[in-house]
């Protein structure tokens, strides 16, 4: 052994045991409930919110510094229902020790056991986890002055590996019940410039899993504003056993928004099911006393509209650049049969989102739409949707919906142009406008059509005919409905018929979609040769709302000694009150007569 190495080793082991030394003194010298003391001052200070630390506090100094924690718990916001917007049953955090002597935080692993966590925004949209505000308050307070840290907090705190176990987190905002999660495993772990991400949860009774690589994401944050970002992706997301695979990459240039690229394929995928909303459950850990917060249940009004007044999250969409492209083979659907070969690509461009060319499949049918969405930003968002289909059937959409329908044949074609604004799909339907139109031809129908389909539909075909559920069979030969939309309001003039094997039928009137009242006069002309020639036109009339429709005599085609004719309309007979009976001399033609050129709504549907 040279004598130089015998010095440097001299030298290496005294700084071995001055470090020893020193850690034994740090550690003696510190008391945890001091440093216990300290930690919650400085989270009033940095928060407003009041940090309590209920369980002992433990430190480690080697072979790195370890601090732990039980039974913590952090007050929630004054006007929040639950009492704590946190509380955990124990945290562990490993500081790595040389980037102390460069005045940087680097957090090598923290794990979170028995975390609960209370979300919730009230009637103003203001969020309990928003603790700006309080924070400046409570800064301004201590006569610090205003300062911008958070650059400088930024860039001298990372973290590394996170895990987190039997997590749950609720949400509760001011018009809906609350919404529960449950994170079974949430492991971040970062090696190099590569995260490793694994997590298993459930939520509403749907197990979701995800795995794979992504980028740094301690990087990704800590450079989001401040220096060029490249993250790539490469995850697995599993919903009830179904995978859909996400590739692609995000990157970031200082104070721009992110561009995405990514790509999203499937052989089998299901569409979430978000179910019944259920009562927030009560706090779980030991460390929750009587007082636990328990979010309450909001209670849910019936709904006056049919058309949901609940504002739609725009403000949740994604504000960035680029694309998303999506490939599924077949997309499940609740209670429902798959759609078959999804493809679309959905152009994002800040506060717009595009998507030109949408496809899909139901059966032998198939769709081709184009979707835009833009103004995000705003109070009232704007969408315009046009699209057509094409060799779908009547059969095989019913079946989708209802599988017991005895519906045969019916060939359909649907084409629309439409365009709306508005926060809801209340206020979107009343400032809509556009056209739609929808024909049918040659259908069997059983006595179960459509009776699923809402109390509008349902009344609209009793209307029609009251005996309609005891007869097996109606052929209907065509059915047309051109609805022109200005400004919320539908005005029908004789756009809407249908011809069976036994009427004829015909619609006017009015639908106001700002306040969903009908104004609609049935005319129905026998055409069976079951009774003399009778012209019923005029008779029946449907008023009320699309949620809450009635049905009555249209008091114009009444006499004062009005009579009771039987008459088959449909499925086997009805009686209506009728005035002026005549024999009919012309046949009418509904569906003719209804039928715009498919072009003026959807160029090239013809």
């Amino acid at each position: 052994m040279t004598k130089r190495l015998k010095i440097i080793l001299i030298i290496l082991g005294s700084f071995i045991l001055l470090g020893g030394v020193g850690t034994w003194y740090a550690a003696s010298a510190v008391d945890p409930i001091k440093l216990t003391k300290v930690l919650a001052s400085s989270v009033k200070v940095a928060t407003g919110r009041d940090l309590k630390i209920a369980g002992p506090v433990t430190l480690s100094f080697f072979p790195r510094i370890s601090v732990s924690a039980e039974r913590l718990s952090l007050s929630n916001a004054p006007w929040a229902t639950a009492p704590e917007m946190l509380i955990l049953n124990r945290i562990e955090l490993d500081i790595k020790t040389l980037p102390l002597l460069s005045k940087r935080i680097e957090i090598a692993s923290v794990k979170l056991g028995g975390l609960e966590l209370f979300l919730q925004k009230n009637a103003s949209g203001k969020a309990n986890w928003d603790m700006n505000a309080v924070a400046s308050n409570a800064t301004g307070i201590s006569g610090d002055g205003p300062a911008d840290t958070s650059s400088a907090s930024d860039s001298l705190i990372s973290m590394g590996n996170v895990s987190v176990l039997d997590a749950q987190i609720q949400y509760q905002n001011a018009v809906s019940s609350a919404s529960s999660y449950q994170i079974k495993r949430l492991i971040l772990a970062e090696s190099g410039d590569k995260t490793s991400i694994s997590l298993s949860m459930k939520t509403q009774e749907q197990v979701l899993e995800l795995s794979g690589k992504t980028g740094s994401i301690s990087r990704l944050l800590k450079q989001w504003d401040v220096a060029s970002s490249h993250f790539p992706l490469d995850l697995n997301l599993t919903l009830n056993g179904k995978s859909i695979l996400i590739k692609g990459e995000v990157n970031k240039n200082p104070k721009a928004m992110p561009n995405i690229d990514l790509a999203l394929t499937a052989k089998t995928f299901d569409w979430p099911s978000l179910g019944a909303i259920t009562p927030a459950p009560q706090a779980t850990n030991n460390s929750a006393k009587p007082h636990s917060p328990v979010m309450q249940q909001t209670k849910i009004q019936q709904p006056s509209y049919l058309f949901s007044n609940e504002n739609i999250p725009f403000d949740a969409l994604p504000q960035a650049k680029g694309k998303i492209v999506i490939d599924i083979a077949e997309l499940g659907l609740p209670k429902r049969k798959p759609i078959e070969n999804l493809q679309a690509t959905v152009q994002l461009n800040g506060s717009a989102i595009d998507i030109p060319h949408l496809t899909l499949q139901l059966g032998k049918g198939s769709a081709d739409l184009q979707i835009k969405l833009s103004q995000l930003d705003t109070a009232s968002p704007l969408l315009s949707a046009k699209g057509v289909t094409k060799d779908f059937t009547l059969e095989n959409l019913l079946a989708r919906i209802d599988p017991s329908s005895k519906v045969g044949g019916g060939n359909m074609k649907l084409a629309f142009d439409v365009k709306a604004s508005g926060i809801s799909l209340h206020q979107m339907a009343g400032n809509s406008s556009g056209k739609i139109q929808l024909s049918i031809n040659q259908a069997k129908m059983g006595s179960n059509f459509l009776n699923d389909a809402g109390d509008f539909a349902v009344t609209l075909l009793d209307s029609m005919n009251p005996l309609r559920k005891k007869s097996t069979e109606t052929i209907l030969e065509c059915a047309v409905a051109y609805l022109p939309i200005d400004n919320g309001q539908i005005n029908i003039a004789n756009t809407v018929g249908a011809e069976t094997d036994r009427l004829d039928v015909v619609l006017a009137g009015s639908i106001n979609l700002k306040t969903e009242a009908v104004n609609l006069t049935i005319d129905p002309r026998e055409k069976s040769g079951l009774t003399t020639g009778i012209d019923l036109a005029g008779l029946v009339k449907m008023g009320g709302t699309l949620m809450h429709p009635k049905t009555g005599i249209n008091q114009a085609g009444v006499v004062n000694s009005a009579v009771s004719i039987g008459l088959g309309i449909l499925t086997g007979g009805a009686t209506l009150l009728a005035e002026n009976a005549r024999s009919m001399t012309s046949k009418s033609h509904p569906c003719r007569e209804a039928l715009h050129p498919w072009s003026d709504i959807y160029p090239g549907a013809e």
